[in-house]
């Protein structure tokens, strides 16, 4: 939890003085017993009315200076809360962008969206009760204990046992209770993760007539975090009982001893109840305590999963002198001898693969068969276990990677899209594009037609992830936007799978003729989309099975035929 003191640095103020006017809260609260004692045995007994009113004036100053204070500490504890919750989230945040997907595949995202929400609110919460009751709670617990000193030495024993019988209850609850609330956001984390299937998959779920099954999923994890829930909470709920039955019998002690002090003349009526006063203020306290120690259990257990991603470096990182000059006359993009794997398997193996400048490759393979991880490879989302991959004879681990990946257009396998109108989510890839330049774009990637029907054309508002929109219609305009930029590489990743086959061979045909110079890696399990490419890359459990043409595939790579003779027809592959 200390790593994180660091987004408190400017708040040095409010930490400062908000405490100090708790504090000064706290002094008026101890003087009140005693100027009540004094109402009690000087003006009451005496029947002085003036000292009742001049007493009473007093407790009501120290009231109102104490209420003041009050509210000073409560801003100092809003701002610096809120101030360094706000900055938390927002390193975190940004650190998360740092991350490659490796790391995020790790963590996962509904994790990843607890932290930024749940546990960040957790250490907001504790850095509040830090300023507003951290020195309050155990200083009106000692100064409490100290007044009753003053007032009889025998009777202020019974606050210490008290106290320290309290003290005993608060560890051995909390000693429990802490392995559970790091359970509590793990299985929080599970709930998340069904939540966010259930919702973006919604459409799947109900198509396969899975609603029941998945409410029982959810219910079961549901059930499992309140099991844990009640566990932690039914631990929690003795403190309260607890300490509230050790004072209230410290209470009855107090009165019963005092009781046969006033009879002798030992002890006044009202110092008896500046004692009852000191107990019930030793009470209070102490339960603050109680749940502050919840409060900070809760939080640590927040810090350590913050600390965690804030401690997760990135596998890909910038190169520590960039050399990124292009070799004339070198391959566009160049695979050497390259392996790759998620954790100890290896999904790519041993690739040798070259594409010129201004060629089209295909990629193709069965499902499974590592075509995605190939071109994921070259922008360096991920960085290769063996070998290398090059960009104009550059090893792409030299480039720094804005410059890396300002070359590409990446059209992903799922279209996604933001809120915002059409004209917003073109700009993504060119925040200065004109109206002609969107509209090019969309002309290519076969979208002008249907974004011109549609009620207000490129300023028409798309809702989040594009929902409002078809499959097709979210891919030719992801494709759009990819083609805004002029990318000199341009990797479509299956990314035309929701096309018809007239309107994928339109936009194959349009990003041919109209894109001469650049570099086009076409990802796909249809023969139809590929066979047209310069060259086309077999891929077969991770492992290149042949390049070439279609016609040079077809008569020489047993897998090519195999897909082929899947898709077309006789008449079809002897067209070629």
């Amino acid at each position: 939890m200390r790593k994180l003191f660091r987004f408190l640095k400017d708040y040095k103020l409010q930490l400062v003085i908000g405490p100090l006017c708790k504090l000064l809260e706290a002094v008026f609260e101890l003087i009140v017993p005693l100027v009540m004692a004094s109402i009690i045995d000087t003006g009451v007994a005496n029947r002085d009315t003036a000292y009742i009113y001049k007493m009473g004036g007093v407790m009501l100053l120290l009231g109102a200076v104490g209420l003041a204070s009050a509210l000073v500490c409560q801003k100092s504890a809003s701002i610096a809360s809120q101030g360094s919750g706000t900055k938390l989230r927002t390193a975190l945040f940004a650190h998360i962008n740092t991350l490659s997907f490796k790391e995020l595949d790790k963590i996962g995202t509904p994790s990843l969206i607890t932290r930024m929400t749940n546990d960040v609110n957790q250490l907001q919460l504790a850095v509040a009760m830090l300023i507003r009751l951290v020195i309050r709670a155990p200083f009106l617990v000692i100064g409490a204990i100290a007044m009753s000193f003053t007032i009889h030495a025998g009777l202020a024993f019974i606050f210490v046992i008290a106290a320290v019988l309290i003290a005993v209850i608060l560890y051995l609850v909390m000693s429990r209770s802490v392995p559970f609330f790091k359970m509590v956001q793990k299985k929080l984390d599970k709930i998340s993760l069904i939540a966010r299937e259930n919702l973006s998959g919604g459409r799947v779920i109900r198509a396969f007539g899975k609603e029941k099954e998945e409410q029982a999923r959810f219910n079961a994890s549901a059930n499992e975090l309140a099991k844990t829930a009640v566990r932690v909470g039914k631990l929690s709920a003795l403190l309260n009982p607890m300490t509230y039955v050790v004072t209230n019998l410290a209470i009855v002690a107090v009165v019963w001893f005092g009781a046969g002090l006033v009879d002798t003349g030992d002890m006044l009526p009202g110092e008896i109840i500046a004692l009852v006063n000191y107990m019930t203020q030793i009470l209070l306290a102490m339960v603050v305590v109680a749940n502050l120690v919840v409060i900070f259990t809760k939080a640590s257990a927040s810090a350590a999963r913050i600390n965690e991603v804030f401690e997760t470096q990135p596998s890909v990182q910038e190169p520590a002198q960039a050399s990124a000059a292009p070799v004339r006359g070198a391959p566009k993009i160049e695979f050497r001898n390259v392996s790759f794997g998620y954790g100890g398997e290896r999904v790519l193996r041993d690739i040798d693969l070259k594409v010129q400048k201004g060629q089209t490759l295909g990629i193709i393979g069965t499902t499974g068969s590592g075509k995605s991880t190939l071109v994921n490879l070259i922008p360096r989302f991920y960085d290769v276990l063996q070998g290398e991959v090059l960009v104009d004879g550059v090893n792409v681990r030299e480039y720094p990677l804005s410059l890396l990946r300002g070359q590409f257009g990446i059209v992903p396998q799922n279209a996604v899209l933001f809120s915002g109108t059409v004209g917003d989510n073109m700009r993504w890839a060119k925040e200065d594009a004109t109206d002609h330049e969107i509209e090019r774009a969309l002309s290519i990637a076969q979208a002008d037609g249907f974004v011109k029907k549609l009620p207000f054309g490129i300023d028409t508002p798309i809702t989040q992830g594009g929902k409002n929109l078809s499959g097709g219609q979210k891919q030719r305009l992801t494709i759009a936007r990819a083609l805004l930029r002029s990318p000199q590489i341009l990797i479509l990743d299956d990314s035309a799978s929701a096309l018809d086959f007239v309107t994928d061979a339109a936009l194959r045909k349009a990003i041919r003729t109209q894109t001469k110079e650049m570099t086009v890696l076409l990802v796909s399990q249809r023969v139809a989309t590929v066979r047209g490419a310069d060259q086309i890359a077999v891929l077969d459990n991770g492992v290149l099975a042949g390049v070439g043409t279609h016609e040079e595939l077809f008569a020489s790579c047993k897998s090519y035929r195999e897909i082929c003779l899947s898709q077309l027809s006789g008449q079809e592959v002897s067209a070629g």
